[in-house]
């Protein structure tokens, strides 16, 4: 293998960096569009535009992994429930999401990847049921004896809230299954609003000067997750089942026959519901679900696949927030042609310039679009836009909204002059070699940038202060009282002040300082996490944390690493999922003096305890595996899951941190390796003792 030049080596570095930046931004506005969407019902993206969002981000997880963050919203279902008159109710199996397809050739990958995970052959017989995808709020019917007992939205995935009362008032929701039902067995599927009953409340409200609705999603929502179900009785909702969750004995042994028996106790499910098989059929009934669509009394985004044998959905598994064995083929997305009026600057966290377009209102598939992002200074040079140009944007693409051409590329007009100052602070903006991002050089004497890092500081991700929101930041950071993370723990100096500012009364003072106070002994991965080191998002902040245990440690290697001890940078790239990006990053923050007195400061305030790794109990929990040659009875995917399932980490090469090599036939060089290492070697079938002695 040719070693990589200096040259190449900085353009990967810079590549990983426009990499981790992207994905902190994404990963912002995912989570946004989750809390307004499952949270507050009030979304301010399309469909299309958050699935661009989510599709953009995964490519760069799955070609950067070892910069994903632990709290990536793709690992996230919905959004956890925040102030709410209704009673939390924590779910005795999550209610997960779905991944998404948006083409033919990655329904193609889905259906090849569940026969790899299976080790299945290409002519062996892989079917699948296929369905109309409701755009809804996802609910769960939990019915004992066949008496509903209890109906919770998804919230979380792990927690929803009690809406029991509120389901009462809808008709397809039966109170007592018919027939023979199992002691418990919970219906999964959706609540909706058929556009008819949509347009009759959202007339009955505007005359009456009440609420309308942006959709009839937004309109169940709003109905069902009512304190007072009399409001939800007044509002004609509808529920079509989709699945389950917690049962006592499932009444089937393929999807499409459970589905037919849930019909069968009472409760609607599609009528568009079909077994198939092969990607031929999977397109055929997409097809025909496509042309249904202008027809159906409810709204659908998509059609719905999922592989019909249930003793293969369990062996596939999950994934983060999603199965293996279900995806969502969306619908395509909508064009629609505008003015670019104007571009503005905006300074980000790490002192990124990102422009923003900003559009003559355009309507896109009944959406008014003001606003498109133009990721950077090259993609404005190439696009050629300037302000005043016609363009054409759509809603779905690498991030959307996404400007896809300029129309009038020749008309007379300036080009845009992208500014070489900070537009914040002043300070000069420049691109480092490599970089196609242009930032601010002002660091932590850029407001942009002060207020965002501490925004990021106690964000739910990082410290998770409660009551220290964008707008508070922000204040006190223009009063003073807040410039370092370490004066948030300061803030019970400030408490008179606070008390006295409009809106602020004693009792919300006291919960706030509470909500600071309980996290004077933070969890050290977090911590780093929040304090936006480059490179350092929340998994690899975990990972640092799970080698070195304190941060104190964490340091000294760093700070040794850059001063060219090659056995403390070893110890940091050895790592599983840690590069030389992260090297670098951590050695620069460490080699500023201001960065070392905010971190020496913050620890005035802070001590967290010693990194806790949690081990699951079996032989393999903590340890690092090598999987290498053919396994035979399993798929290399499944076996990974397995190790992952009982705590242990998985690599793809043998090093002196390696504790175990399950080796198949054909195993090479890394089985060579492993001898002269002295590393354990079991073969497949000692592994599967252990998968099975673990239960």
């Amino acid at each position: 293998m040719t070693a990589m030049t200096d040259e190449e080596s900085r353009g990967t570095a810079a590549g990983e960096a426009d990499a981790a930046n992207e994905m902190m931004r994404l990963a912002r506005r995912i989570n946004r569009a989750n809390r307004l969407y499952h949270a507050d019902d009030a979304p301010e993206l399309t469909d299309a535009e958050y699935d661009a969002l989510v599709r953009r981000l995964a490519g760069l997880e799955a070609r950067h992994p070892h910069l994903a963050r632990a709290d990536s919203p793709l690992h996230a279902v919905g959004h956890a429930i925040g102030a709410s008159p209704l009673t939390k109710v924590t779910h005795e199996m999550r209610m997960l999401s779905l991944d998404n397809a948006f083409n033919d050739e990655e329904v193609a990958e889905f259906i090849a990847r569940v026969r790899r995970f299976l080790s299945l052959s290409q002519d062996a017989p892989l079917a699948f049921t296929a369905e109309d995808k409701i755009d809804g709020l996802s609910c769960s019917l939990r019915y004992e004896q066949g008496q509903l007992v209890q109906a919770a939205t998804r919230g979380d995935g792990q927690v929803g809230e009690d809406v029991t009362a509120n389901v009462a008032h809808i008709g397809d929701i039966p109170q007592l299954l018919a027939g023979d039902v199992p002691a418990l067995f919970e219906i999964r599927g959706e609540v909706y609003m058929s556009k008819a009953d949509f347009d009759t409340l959202n007339a009955t409200q505007q005359a009456a000067d009440g609420k309308t609705f942006a959709n009839p999603r937004n309109a169940a929502a709003g109905s069902l997750r009512q304190k007072d179900a009399s409001v939800t009785a007044q509002r004609k909702l509808r529920f079509m089942a989709h699945g389950w969750g917690a049962a006592s004995a499932v009444p089937a042994t393929s999807q499409f026959a459970v589905m037919q028996q849930i019909a069968q106790w009472g409760v609607p499910v599609s009528r568009l519901l079909a077994c198939v098989e092969g990607a031929t059929q999977l397109r055929a009934h997409y097809d025909a679900i496509a042309e249904a669509r202008p027809t159906l009394d409810h709204e659908i985004d998509g059609v719905v696949y999922k592989v019909d044998r249930l003793d293969w959905q369990q062996r596939l598994g999950e994934v983060a927030k999603a199965p293996r064995w279900a995806i969502a083929r969306k619908f395509p997305a909508e064009r629609a042609d505008t003015v670019l009026e104007a571009i503005d600057v905006q300074v980000g966290r790490t002192g990124k310039l990102t422009p923003v377009g900003r559009l003559a209102p355009v309507l896109v598939g009944g959406v008014t679009v003001t606003n498109v992002t133009l990721h950077n200074r090259d993609e404005i040079g190439r696009l050629g836009v300037r302000p005043g140009d016609r363009v054409r944007i759509q809603r779905a693409g690498d991030v959307i909204p996404q400007v896809v051409a300029n129309l009038t590329p020749d008309v007379a007009r300036p080009d845009f002059a992208f500014p070489d100052h900070c537009p914040q602070c002043g300070s000069e903006a420049v691109a480092q070699e490599g970089e196609v991002d242009v930032r601010c050089t002002g660091g932590l004497i850029c407001p942009a940038q002060r207020t965002q890092r501490l925004e990021h500081f106690v964000s739910r991700a990082a410290l998770d202060i409660e009551g220290l929101g964008e707008r508070t930041i922000a204040d006190f950071f223009a009063r003073g009282w807040v410039e370092s993370p370490a004066d948030i723990f300061r803030l019970h100096e400030q408490r008179a002040r606070i008390a006295a500012l409009d809106g602020w009364q004693d009792r919300s003072v006291d919960k706030l300082l509470m909500a600071v106070e309980s996290r004077r002994s933070p969890d050290a991965a977090r911590l780093l996490f929040g304090l936006g080191i480059r490179h350092v998002g929340a998994v690899t902040a975990r990972d640092l944390m799970k080698e070195f245990v304190t941060l104190d440690a964490l340091r000294t290697a760093a700070v040794a690493a850059h001063a060219g001890d090659e056995a403390a940078a070893a110890r940091i790239t050895g790592i599983d999922g840690v590069g030389l990006a992260v090297l670098s990053a951590l050695g620069n923050f460490f080699h500023e003096p201001h960065n070392v007195e905010v971190w020496d400061d913050l620890l005035t305030q802070v001590s967290p305890p010693a990194y806790a790794v949690e081990v699951r109990e079996s032989p393999v929990a903590g340890k690092v595996l090598v999987f290498t040659g053919k396994l035979e009875t399993i798929s290399r995917d499944e076996a990974k899951a397995q190790a992952e399932r009982l705590g242990a980490r998985t690599a793809g090469s043998v090093s002196v941190r390696t504790d175990l090599i399950v080796a198949g036939p054909g195993a090479g060089s890394k089985l060579k390796k492993a001898a002269e290492l002295g590393i354990e070697i079991i073969d497949e079938a000692a592994w599967a003792e252990i998968v099975a002695a673990a239960g």
